[in-house]
C-alpha cells in the first residue's frame, strides 16, 4: 500500500508540474507585448505548441535528475520551493537551447516571453506543489500511504522520537512498536516492545515493517552496523538517530597536507565574503524593519510606561561575538528591581516578576523589538545564537561541551534552535547543538528560511513568557 501511494504521489505530482508548466508558457505568450513592430505578425499560440512541448520534456527531465520526484517525508514547504529554483532556471534555459536547435532560423521567441515564462514557472509549480504537499500531508495523516515504523532503543532518544512522530501524524509514520535489551515484554508510552535487538529481521518480517528508525546515540559503530545488518528486507528504509558529535559536526571535507589526505570535521561557514553579505543584509533589513516599526515602538514605550514605573527600554548586558558583551536593549517587561532580592534568575512561566504590560509583551515577544537596534549598530545578527548573560554563560561553559563554539556567530534576534521550539526554559543542551549546527552549516538561505519560520511562529509560540 506504502509503494503503491508513493507511485500516485509521484504521479499526480508529475501531471501538477506539467500541467503549471504548461500554464505558465501559455500565460508568458498572451503577457508578451502584443504591439508587433512594422512589418511583423505575432503568431498564434498554435505556432508555440512545439516550444512548449519541448520545455515541458526539458522541466520534466531536469526535474527528474534533480530527484525532485523523489518525495520525502519530513521535508519543509521552504526546503522544496527553494529546491526547484535552480531546477526551474536550468529547465528554461535547456528548453531554450532544444527549441534554438529544433526550429533554428523559424524561431520566433522574444527574450520577454522567456522572461516571463521563467517569472511564471517559480510562482506557479510553486504553488502546484504545495497545494499537492498539502493534500498529501492531508491523506498521510489519515492513514493513506502510511509507512509502518519500528524504533530501535527505547531509550530518551527513541522516546522523543515517538513523541515527534504523534506530534507530526502528517508525514503519514505509523509507530508499531520498540526494541531493546533492556526493556523486553514492556511497553513504553503504550507502545509495545516487540523483542530484543537481534530479533530485528523477524520484527521486521511479521509486522510488515516499512521503516526502521535506530535510536541509539550512545552506539558504537559496529553495534550499529550490527543492528542495520539483521534488517534482511531490502525494501526496508532505514534512518539512525545521529549522536551528539554527528549533530554537531559539519559535513567532512577533504583536503591534504603536503599529498598528506586530511579530513576536516568542524569549520566555520561564515568567513570572508559572506561576513559582508551577511552584515549587508543586516543592514538593509533592520533599517527597512525599524522604519514601519517607529510608531510601533512609540506607542510600547509608551505603554510600558503608564503601566508601571521605571524606563521603557531596559539594557541588560548579553555576551556576543567571541564572548564580548554589549549592551542588548528591551522593552522593560518586569519590575524594577526585579532581580535585587533573588541576584540573576531564569526567567519561567507565569514570572511573578512580569508588569501587567510586560506579561503581554512577552508573550508575543514584543519585547525584543528594539533587539533590531542592536542589528543595525552591529552589535546583533537578524540571525544567530540568542545572547545570554555572562552569569549564565560561566555556568553553562561548565556543563555543556563546546558551548562557547556557538560565540564564534554574532548573537541574532531569532536561531535555528529557537524556530525548533528550544526558547524559554528549555533544554541547554538541545539548543547548544541547533546553535553548533548554525554556525557550521550557515548559508543566506539558512538565514532567510529561519526569518520566514520566525515569521510564522511569531503569534504562536507556547515557550515565549
Amino acid at each position: 500500500m506504502k509503494r503503491h501511494a508513493q507511485w500516485i504521489f509521484a504521479s499526480t505530482l508529475l501531471g501538477v508540474d506539467v500541467l503549471m508548466t504548461c500554464l505558465a508558457f501559455f500565460l508568458a505568450y498572451w503577457l508578451r507585448p502584443r504591439e508587433a513592430t512594422p512589418n511583423v505578425v505575432i503568431p498564434p499560440f498554435t505556432y508555440y505548441v512545439g516550444m512548449m512541448v519541448l520545455s515541458v520534456l526539458s522541466f520534466v527531465v531536469v526535474f527528474f535528475f534533480y530527484k525532485l520526484y523523489h518525495l520525502r517525508r519530513g521535508m519543509s514547504r521552504l526546503d522544496e520551493l527553494y529546491s526547484i529554483l535552480p531546477a526551474i532556471s536550468i529547465s528554461v534555459i535547456v528548453g531554450v537551447a532544444f527549441t534554438a536547435f529544433v526550429y533554428r532560423s523559424e524561431i520566433d521567441y522574444p527574450r520577454v516571453m522567456i522572461a516571463y515564462f521563467w517569472i511564471l514557472s517559480l510562482v506557479l509549480i510553486g504553488l502546484g506543489r504545495v497545494i499537492h504537499g498539502t493534500v498529501r500531508a492531508s491523506l498521510y495523516a489519515r492513514g493513506w500511504g502510511e509507512s509502518r515504523t519500528l524504533i530501535v532503543g527505547a531509550g530518551d532518544a527513541g522516546n522523543m522520537i515517538l513523541e515527534k512522530i504523534h506530534q507530526s501524524p502528517q508525514l503519514g509514520y505509523r509507530p508499531i512498536g520498540f526494541l531493546d535489551d533492556e526493556h523486553a515484554c514492556k511497553t513504553v508510552q503504550g507502545l509495545p516492545v516487540l523483542g530484543r535487538l537481534e530479533n530485528l529481521g523477524e520484527v521486521v518480517r511479521q509486522h510488515r515493517i516499512n521503516e526502521v528508525i535506530v535510536a541509539l546515540p550512545e552506539a558504537s559503530h559496529e553495534d550499529l552496523l550490527s543492528v542495520i545488518s539483521r534488517c534482511e528486507d531490502g525494501r526496508v528504509s532505514i534512518k539512525v538517530f545521529p549522536d551528539v558529535f554527528q549533530i554537531m559536526a559539519s559535513e567532512v571535507n577533504v583536503g591534504d597536507l603536503n599529498g598528506l589526505p586530511l579530513l576536516t570535521m568542524r569549520d566555520i561557514a561564515l568567513r570572508g565574503w559572506r561576513l559582508t553579505l551577511k552584515r549587508i543584509v543586516d543592514i538593509v533589513i533592520s533599517a527597512i524593519v525599524l522604519v514601519f516599526i517607529s510608531p510601533l515602538l512609540l506607542l510600547i514605550a509608551l505603554l510600558v510606561k503608564l503601566d508601571s514605573r521605571g524606563p521603557a527600554i531596559y539594557t541588560q548586558e548579553r555576551m556576543g561575538l567571541d564572548a564580548k558583551p554589549f549592551p542588548c536593549f528591551k522593552f522593560r517587561s518586569m519590575k524594577v528591581d526585579a532581580e535585587a532580592a533573588t541576584g540573576p534568575v531564569w526567567a519561567k512561566q507565569d514570572d511573578p516578576r512580569r508588569t501587567r504590560m510586560g506579561a503581554f509583551l512577552r508573550k508575543y515577544s514584543l519585547d525584543e523589538l528594539p533587539n533590531f537596534i542592536n542589528v543595525f549598530l552591529g552589535h546583533m545578527s537578524l540571525v544567530g545564537p540568542r545572547p545570554e548573560r555572562p552569569i549564565f554563560v560561566d555556568q553553562f561553559r561548565q556543563m555543556v561541551p563546546r558551548y562557547m563554539e556557538r560565540h564564534q556567530e554574532k548573537a541574532g534576534i531569532t536561531g535555528w534552535a529557537q524556530v525548533n521550539g528550544l526558547r524559554g526554559d528549555t533544554s541547554i543542551w538541545d539548543r547548544t547543538k541547533y546553535d553548533l549546527y548554525y554556525v557550521e552549516h550557515w548559508s543566506l538561505w539558512f538565514d532567510f528560511k529561519i526569518m520566514i519560520l520566525t515569521a510564522l511562529r511569531f503569534l504562536r509560540d507556547p515557550n515565549a513568557y
